[in-house]
């Protein structure tokens, strides 16, 4: 694991690009806040020999045979998600998030019937309804909104769950900086009669750390992928609560059944091993201070944005995620303020913003947070430095503004992305980025530039 030794000698081409995705990430802050940094333990169970078994079924129950081991590894990460969680069931089988959150409409729902979700453009996810999702495809989604402040609008809310009498609703988001707020959709659920699905894909780590409340008294279903806050591989969980079993007694079967033989095949079960690590890791004290850590510096990547000038959706954060609205600078800037982060060693996404006033595939916003930067170790004064790198950065390319005309904008962007190769002051900024990262070693066992010298 350490050395690479066989991957070296059997695919010297791949064993380098694994060397430069390292080398760019010990040189870089990366600021995705769908991302971070597994410990190596995770590693070494993702890349075991368990990754060789067949095991379609679940413990006890499978359709191949030699699955005595399989079912204890299972059955250990079912155990230790209960526990951590505080809920009665949950199935660990689903390969990723927007599956497991197929498997729950697939088993509560008949095509044709409503949900409801943040709207995709307000910071929603996907697959909670978008039209450019098979969930807005197959369901009758009726989006809820946030108001121009960022935050979500209730009223609206509930004039349409009166009007619409949803099967379902959504509560969960990925672009949302605030705190979410599972007792006031409890209740609007509720009032209707509808199933409330909690998607905590962003905030389970914060959640087990004790720093967002949980969504177990309020919601029926949890869904959660286990790569972001989290800290482990990337995997999803589906659970349900006591709330969830009061309400219907057969919904884990329901659940159990859609995810498998209903939507999968075989379990991916070195990835289910490396899901049991992370939450053993995440059952320990020190998880707690590191959740407490990540939304500590978030604030303060937010305070020291605003203090450069930037503007906020909602004018801070709750949580580990960060929205800035670029719209005092251009209309569609996301783009020219990603590469430029970019091209400095800073990692971010582009991202809408509540009412975006161009496009989602141009926005005029970018989400940042910080569950991987914590991870390294930096703290409130790393934070506070990049927010400052990070405003440089960007009154680099404030006069950059996307052409409202679509034809304009290839060749615009064209231009844009020349100027930005040549610019000395990223140039130079990208330095004092590496400089920053220089104390907080990330893998510092893992070693790849020997033999990458002999390759």
């Amino acid at each position: 694991m350490k050395e690479f030794g066989e991957l070296h000698d059997a695919d010297p081409e791949i064993f380098a690009l694994i060397g430069d995705e390292l080398d760019r990430k010990r040189t870089g802050l990366e600021l995705i806040p769908s991302e971070n940094f597994t410990s190596l333990a995770v590693m070494e169970a993702m890349g075991s020999v368990l990754t060789d078994k067949y095991s379609e079924g679940y413990a006890g129950r499978r359709y191949y045979g030699g699955n005595q081991v399989i079912d204890k590894v299972e059955e250990t990460a079912i155990e230790r998600a209960k526990q951590l969680f505080g809920v009665p069931y949950v199935n660990v089988q689903p390969y990723s998030g927007s599956p497991a959150n197929l498997e729950v409409y697939l088993a509560l729902m008949r095509t044709g019937e409503t949900v409801m979700g943040l709207n995709l453009v307000d910071g929603g996810h996907l697959t909670h309804g978008s039209a450019g999702s098979v969930t807005g495809r197959l369901f009758n989604s009726v989006p809820y909104h946030t108001k121009a402040d960022g935050y979500i609008d209730f009223e609206e809310l509930e004039r349409n769950v009166a009007e619409q009498a949803p099967k379902l609703i959504w509560v969960g988001y990925t672009a949302y900086p605030r705190a979410f707020p599972f007792k006031e959709m409890a209740k609007i659920a509720d009032s209707c009669g509808a199933y409330l699905a909690a998607d905590i894909s962003h905030i389970a780590g914060l959640v087990v750390g004790g720093v967002h409340e949980s969504p177990v008294p309020y919601a029926h279903i949890i869904t959660t992928t286990t790569h972001k806050t989290l800290r482990g591989p990337r995997g999803a969980l589906i659970m349900v609560t006591d709330k969830g079993l009061s309400k219907d007694p057969d919904l884990a079967k329901n659940i159990e059944r859609t995810v498998f033989p209903g939507m999968q095949g075989g379990p991916h079960n070195h990835t289910t091993a490396a899901i049991a690590v992370a939450l053993r890791e995440a059952s320990r004290p020190e998880f707690r201070t590191y959740a407490a850590q990540v939304v500590a510096n978030a604030r303060a990547l937010g305070d020291a944005l605003m203090e450069n000038g930037l503007r906020l959706v909602t004018g801070g954060t709750d949580t580990h995620l960060l929205l800035v609205d670029l719209t005092p600078f251009s209309a569609g800037g996301g783009l020219f303020a990603q590469e430029a982060l970019d091209a400095a060693g800073i990692t971010v996404n582009k991202n809408t913003i509540p009412h975006e006033p161009f496009s989602a595939f141009y926005p005029s916003g970018i989400r940042l947070g910080t569950p991987a930067v914590t991870t390294r170790g930096m703290r409130e004064p790393e934070m506070a430095a990049t927010g400052h790198l990070i405003a440089e950065v960007l009154g680099e390319v404030r006069r950059y503004v996307m052409p409202s005309e679509r034809l304009e904008r290839a060749e615009y962007i064209k231009s844009f992305r020349a100027d930005l190769s040549s610019n000395a002051r990223v140039d130079e900024l990208r330095k004092q980025v590496a400089q920053l990262c220089e104390p907080f070693p990330l893998y510092p066992e893992l070693s790849f530039e020997d033999r990458r010298k002999h390759s």
